[in-house]
């Protein structure tokens, strides 16, 4: 198996009421939603080309402006767009918080009636937020559209298999992976199929874009390079190993972190590999994506440490050691570096040599990846209450 499938943490709470919208009158009803820009922080590593490098502002000094629980693990990356934060939940529940106070604005949930001595397909996939909606899928392989402004459900479509892989919005379709070994691409208007691609293994990671094409790293042990128009693979580069972690890509080049314990910078158009670098001995897979900045490749590791990587050579420029594996994608803003760590806390780095500037402990450990956007950092743990955190200024 890729990764393992079966929950984490403490037993889950049985649900079995049928689906309640929950909405605060005085939270925004009326307020005009924001269209994405490159402040906000709409899908998981910030951009098509994800390389998780944040455009928004940040205070130089963070301050905790709330916390909140939301009743289970969060594992997943939450989005920030406008005034609005939006939270997956393993529980099953994607809440849409206001921004300045935590409050919650509706909350979605995945099922609308769970059987007894059963519970709701949880969110492990990070939101990906349009103007108008909220789109991700779940455990039991629903992909769901859900409307900004109410929390309704818009649309879902069934696949075979689990969700984690976070959605890619290309014009007027949506891309993105499954545990049915497909990589799917629906029209965002009805979920339609406009074509699907068979791997030969789990798709977990996020869809990266450059020009007409979409990346995919697979369980498969290859890297794919396809088509968004047509679905045609272009391009099939073996790397003989797992790849979970979602790729990056710049200037012709992709990178990403394998199950070999190295990270790779390809030529996607040839196929050649142009620098592998591996820092530790053992086995130590990468599960965090990749941040790409001009100089640098920023990274977590299963060995504890975070990596900074020359990006044109490939060689180390630096370590910061944690006390446990750092599944966590970093996040760049500025000269800086924000990760979570399985040790529990939430870590601030300098990008230029990996020195600890700022950290911030939440007693459980953090698998979920920061959201820079709108001039607030958010972030879930793991924790069995669901805590969710937003830093700022007051």
């Amino acid at each position: 198996m890729c990764v393992n499938r079966l929950r984490t943490g403490t037993r889950r709470l049985c649900w079995s009421a049928a689906l309640v919208l929950l909405v605060a009158p005085n939270l925004g009803e009326a307020a005009e939603l924001k269209t994405p820009d490159s402040s906000s922080w709409a899908s998981f590593r910030g951009n098509l080309s994800q390389t998780g490098v944040a455009q928004s502002s940040l205070p130089d000094k963070l301050e905790k402006l709330w916390e909140i629980e939301l009743g289970d693990q969060i594992v997943a990356t939450s989005a920030i767009v406008g005034d609005r934060v939006y939270v997956p939940c393993l529980s099953g529940e994607l809440a849409c918080l206001d921004k300045r106070t935590g409050e919650k604005i509706w909350s979605y949930k995945s099922v609308e009636v769970v059987p007894d001595n059963s519970f709701a397909p949880g969110f492990k996939a990070a939101p990906t937020v349009t103007a108008d909606a909220v789109y991700l899928g779940d455990e039991d392989g629903v992909f769901h559209a859900v409307d900004r402004a109410t929390g309704k459900k818009r649309w879902s479509m069934q696949t075979n298999g689990e969700i984690y892989s976070a959605a890619a919005v290309v014009g007027e379709r949506i891309i993105f992976g499954s545990y049915d070994n497909n990589l799917y691409c629906l029209n965002i208007k009805d979920g339609s199929t406009a074509w699907r691609f068979e791997t030969q293994g789990y798709v977990h990671c996020a869809p990266a874009i450059a020009d007409k094409y979409t990346f995919i790293a697979g369980c498969d042990e290859h890297l794919r390079v396809i088509d968004i128009e047509t679905g045609k693979e272009f391009k099939d580069i073996p790397l003989m190993t797992y790849l979970i972690a979602s790729p990056a890509v710049a200037d012709g080049l992709l990178y990403v972190g394998t199950y070999a314990s190295e990270v790779v910078a390809v030529d996607w158009k040839t196929g050649d590999v142009k620098w592998r670098y591996q820092a530790s001995r053992g086995d130590f897979p990468y599960h965090s994506s990749v941040s790409l900045t001009e100089k640098l490749v920023v990274v977590g590791g299963r060995d504890k440490l975070v990596h900074g990587i020359n990006r044109a050579t490939g060689e180390g420029a630096w370590t910061f050691r944690t006390r446990a594996r750092v599944d966590s994608s970093p996040v760049v803003i500025g000269d800086r570096v924000f990760i979570g760590s399985g040790d529990g806390n939430l870590y601030e780095l300098g990008l230029a040599d990996g020195q600890e500037r700022w950290r911030f402990s939440a007693g459980k450990p953090i698998t979920a990846s920061p959201a820079i956007g709108e001039g607030v950092l958010v972030i879930g743990s793991e924790s069995r209450d669901g805590k969710v955190y937003c830093f700022g200024t007051k």
